[in-house]
C-alpha cells in the first residue's frame, strides 16, 4: 500500500431518520474526513426517500439487524449512529456493542444514569468505542464562555444562568411530548440534557439539586416547562430552565463573577443553518454569527447598557464532535463525550425528576468510575 494514500473512510451506519437523523447526525458524518455515511436505517418510505434524495449514494435498511452482521470484510461498519427515538437507545446500543461496533448514540443515552453506566460497563467488556453525541458543547456562545472562563476574565464564578426556551404553544404530538414512561419524552430529559450537560462540563459535579417540572400546555402529557437548580462540589450554583412555553425569551447565558458578568442572548445559529440545508466544509463561513448578536462582558448597574462591552462570539463548531469521532476510531485519540459523562448528567436528571414530584432537594452522591 502506499504510504501516502489516504486510508479508506470508515463505513457509518445511521439508525433513524427523523429530526436527529437528518439535520444533524447525516450531514456532520457526511462532511468528516474519514467517515462515510453508509446506511440509512428507517422503515418510513418517505424519510428513505429523503435520505436517496439528499445522500444518493447510500444504503437503505429497514431494519437495524441488518447491520450487526456487517462486522468483516470490505463491507464492515466502522461505526453505528444511533439517532432514533429514546426508548430504543439502550437495546440498540446493546446490540451494536455486542457486535464489536463501535458506536455513537444520541442524548440521552438512556432513561436511567445505572443504564448509562451498565452501557460503559460493556463498551469497556467488549473493547468497543461507545461515545454520545452532545452537540451544545460546541455551541458558540458555549465556546466563548469557556474561552471567558479560561482567561480568569469573569473571576470566581457565583451564579451560572442557562436558558434554552421556546415559544411553542401548541403541541406538535409524537414520542417527544408523550407522558408514557417508557418513552423518555418531555423537555426534562430532551432539552434538559443539554443545559445539565454544559453545567457539568463547566463546573464540575452536582452535590444537590432542586427543580421544578411542569406541564402548562392544554392537553400536554409531559413537561413542558422546567427548572434546575444545581450545586456543583466547588460551591458554584446552576440555575437552568428549559421550556416550551416562554412568550418573552430571556438570555442563553448570564454567568455572574465576581469581576464581571457575561449574558449572551440567541441561539448558535448551526441547527438553523443545517436545517436550511447549508452544509459545514463546503466553503462558506459556518457557525458564525453577526457582530450584533454578541454577547456583553463586563459589570455595572445602567439599565441601558449593562456596563458591559460587545464580545467577539467564537465561531460554532460540530463538526468538531464527529472529527474527534474520527479521530478516537482511526488513531486512538479522547473519546469526545464518554458514557459516564452522560451517566453524570443522568444523575441529576433523576435527582430533578425527583425533586419535582416530591417538593424536596436531592443529595448527589459521589460515585467513582475507574
Amino acid at each position: 500500500m502506499n504510504a501516502t494514500a489516504p486510508a479508506t473512510p470508515l463505513r457509518v451506519g445511521l439508525v433513524g431518520y427523523g429530526l436527529a437523523g437528518s439535520v444533524f447526525h447525516a450531514p456532520l458524518v457526511a462532511a468528516t474526513d474519514g467517515l462515510a455515511l453508509d446506511t440509512v436505517v428507517t422503515s418510513d418510505p418517505g424519510r428513505q426517500a429523503q435520505a436517496r434524495a439528499e445522500f444518493p449514494h447510500v444504503r437503505i435498511a429497514a431494519s437495524p439487524d441488518e447491520l450487526w452482521a456487517r462486522t468483516g470484510g470490505a463491507d464492515a461498519l466502522g461505526l453505528v449512529v444511533i439517532a432514533s427515538p429514546n426508548k430504543t437507545h439502550v437495546p440498540l446500543a446493546t446490540a451494536a456493542l455486542n457486535a464489536g461496533i463501535p458506536v455513537v448514540v444520541d442524548k440521552p443515552l438512556a432513561a436511567t444514569a445505572a443504564e448509562a453506566r451498565e452501557l460503559a460497563e460493556l463498551a469497556e467488556r467488549t473493547g468497543t468505542f461507545l461515545s454520545v453525541f452532545q452537540n451544545r458543547r460546541w455551541d458558540n456562545d458555549f465556546l466563548t464562555l469557556r474561552r471567558l472562563l479560561a482567561d480568569g476574565e469573569l473571576g470566581e464564578i457565583q451564579r451560572f444562568e442557562s436558558r434554552f426556551e421556546r415559544w411553542r404553544p401548541q403541541l406538535k404530538g409524537g414520542w417527544r411530548e408523550s407522558g408514557a414512561p417508557e418513552e423518555i419524552g418531555g423537555l426534562l430529559y430532551d432539552l434538559g440534557s443539554h443545559v445539565v450537560d454544559q453545567a457539568l462540563t463547566l463546573f464540575g459535579p452536582a452535590v444537590r439539586v432542586y427543580a421544578e417540572a411542569d406541564v402548562r400546555r392544554p392537553g400536554a402529557e409531559a413537561d413542558d416547562d422546567t427548572f434546575i437548580a444545581i450545586t456543583h462540589a466547588n460551591g458554584i450554583r446552576s440555575h437552568l430552565y428549559v421550556s416550551a412555553t416562554t412568550a418573552q425569551l430571556g438570555p442563553r447565558f448570564r454567568v455572574l463573577g465576581s469581576r464581571a458578568g457575561y449574558v449572551k442572548y440567541g441561539l448558535d445559529p448551526q441547527e438553523g443553518a443545517l436545517r436550511e440545508g447549508l452544509r459545514p466544509g463546503t466553503g462558506a463561513p459556518w457557525g458564525e454569527e453577526p457582530e450584533h448578536l454578541w454577547g456583553q462582558l463586563g459589570s455595572g448597574e445602567s439599565p441601558l447598557t449593562g456596563g458591559g462591552a460587545p464580545v467577539p462570539t467564537a465561531p460554532g463548531d460540530y463538526p468538531a464532535y464527529y472529527a474527534a469521532v474520527a479521530a478516537a476510531l482511526r488513531e486512538g485519540g479522547p473519546n469526545p463525550v464518554t458514557a459516564y459523562e452522560a451517566a453524570r448528567c443522568l444523575d441529576v436528571l433523576e435527582a430533578a425528576r425527583r425533586s419535582s414530584r416530591d417538593g424536596v432537594v436531592v443529595k448527589i452522591a459521589e460515585v467513582v468510575e475507574l
